[in-house]
C-alpha cells in the first residue's frame, strides 16, 4: 500500500468550510456573543449553546438532521473556528516520526505547541474499524483544542476519500492536559499492543490503527513531547500549488515535522 508523507493533502477543514467568508462571519458572530454573555468559548458545552452556532449548523444540516450528525457536527465546528483563530496550524508528520511516535516516546513535555491544531498523518499509514459492516477507514489527522481551563478536546478525521463526500468524525472525550505525561505510556489497549492494526495484510505494510480514545490521546502526548524536546524538527513549507499531484494538496502552508539529522 502506497504510504504519502511528502506535501499536506487536501484537509477536512478546506473541504468542510469551502466558504471562508460565512464560516468567518460565525467567528465574528460567537465571538461578539461570548463577549456580551460573558462565556468562554473555548468550551465545548457553552460553543454547543450559543445561537450563532445553532443558526449555523441547522442551516447546513437542516431540520431533519439526527441528534448524533448534529453533535458530530457542531464538535467540527468547534475545532474549525479555533483552528482558523490560530492561524490554521497544520502538522505534517513524516512516516518516520510517525512510526517513531507509535512505538517509542523519547521524553520531554507534551505541551501543545499552539491552543489549537491539526496533525496529518501519512496517508494510509493508521486505520479504524468502520461502521459494521463497513470496512475500515483510513485515518487523516487529529484536531486538538486546548481550552483555558486546561481541557484539551481532540476530534479524529478519517475516510477522507475521492469516491465520497464528507468524512468520518469521530469525537475524542475531553481530557485534563495535566495528565498528558502519564498518556505517553500508558497501556490503553487490553491484551494487545496498542496502535497495532488488525487490517488483512497490514503486517506487510507495517500499518497500525487508532481504535479507542486512549490511543488517540497517548498520540497527541507523544507528538507534543516529541516536538518540545527535539529541536531542528519542525519547518514551515509553503503548499503544492500543483494541479496534477495526486493525492489533492492542500491549499495552506503547513509544518513538516521530520525526524533531525
Amino acid at each position: 500500500m502506497m504510504l504519502h508523507d511528502s506535501y499536506a493533502r487536501f484537509t477536512p477543514y478546506e473541504l468542510a468550510f469551502p466558504n471562508l467568508d460565512r464560516l468567518e462571519e460565525l467567528i465574528l458572530g460567537v465571538e461578539e456573543e461570548a463577549k456580551n454573555q460573558g462565556v468562554d468559548l473555548s468550551d465545548l458545552n457553552t460553543f454547543f449553546a450559543m445561537g450563532h452556532v445553532d443558526a449555523f449548523v441547522r442551516e447546513i444540516q437542516g431540520p431533519d438532521a439526527l441528534p448524533e450528525t448534529i453533535y458530530q457536527y457542531v464538535t467540527l465546528v468547534f475545532h474549525a473556528v479555533h483552528f482558523n483563530q490560530a492561524g490554521c496550524p497544520i502538522y505534517l508528520l513524516s512516516e518516520n516520526v510517525a512510526r517513531d511516535l507509535l512505538e517509542n516516546h523519547r521524553g520531554g513535555q507534551p505541551t501543545p505547541l499552539e491552543c489549537s491544531g491539526y496533525i496529518q498523518l501519512p496517508q494510509h499509514l493508521l486505520w479504524m474499524s468502520g461502521a459494521d459492516p463497513g470496512p475500515p477507514e483510513s485515518i487523516d489527522g487529529i484536531f486538538w483544542v486546548l481550552s483555558n481551563r486546561g481541557t484539551l478536546h481532540s476530534l479524529l478525521i478519517a475516510g477522507l476519500r475521492p469516491d465520497r463526500p464528507g468524512f468520518v468524525i469521530v469525537p475524542v472525550p475531553e481530557a485534563p492536559i495535566s495528565e498528558a505525561s502519564d498518556w505517553v505510556k500508558a497501556a490503553v489497549r487490553d491484551g494487545i499492543d496498542d496502535f497495532s492494526s488488525q487490517l488483512p495484510g497490514g503486517e506487510l505494510d507495517q500499518l497500525h490503527a487508532l481504535e479507542t480514545s486512549g490511543e488517540v490521546l497517548k498520540l497527541l502526548a507523544r507528538f507534543f513531547a516529541y516536538v518540545s524536546s527535539v529541536p531542528g524538527t519542525v519547518e514551515m513549507v509553503s503548499p503544492n500549488t500543483s494541479d496534477q499531484a495526486d493525492p489533492v494538496p492542500c491549499a495552506l502552508p503547513f509544518f513538516r515535522v521530520t525526524q533531525n539529522a
